[in-house]
């Protein structure tokens, strides 16, 4: 399926957001991939999986977001910067001492 990148102003908090991201596919078929939020700027960037760029139009229309634009994306992961992220995760982890009660 295709990834679109959008950009619009925010009128939801960031707890929304982050529910969003959790969400399943909307009536259209478009998914949250990852947003990228400027809290002091009310600005997000959405990248999204959906079938086409009229899904993603009606997506944001049926909340009342007006996009600044929208494009179709390739998504190159960079995976060292994910392995490390998950590294340094699982290294804070493994230090954290747990004591049993008593």
């Amino acid at each position: 399926m295709p990834i679109f990148l959008d950009v619009h102003k925010v009128p939801f908090t960031e707890a929304n957001l982050r529910e969003l991201c959790q969400s399943p596919p909307d009536e259209f078929g478009v998914l949250h991939v990852n947003l990228f939020y400027n809290k002091e700027a009310k600005i997000c960037f959405c990248l999204l999986h959906a079938p086409d760029l009229d899904a993603v139009e009606k997506h944001h229309k049926k909340v009342n977001i007006e996009c600044e634009w929208i494009t179709e994306v390739t998504n190159i992961v960079n995976e060292g910067y994910i392995e490390n992220q998950i590294r340094r995760a699982n290294e804070k982890s493994s230090s954290a001492t747990i004591t049993a009660p008593q």
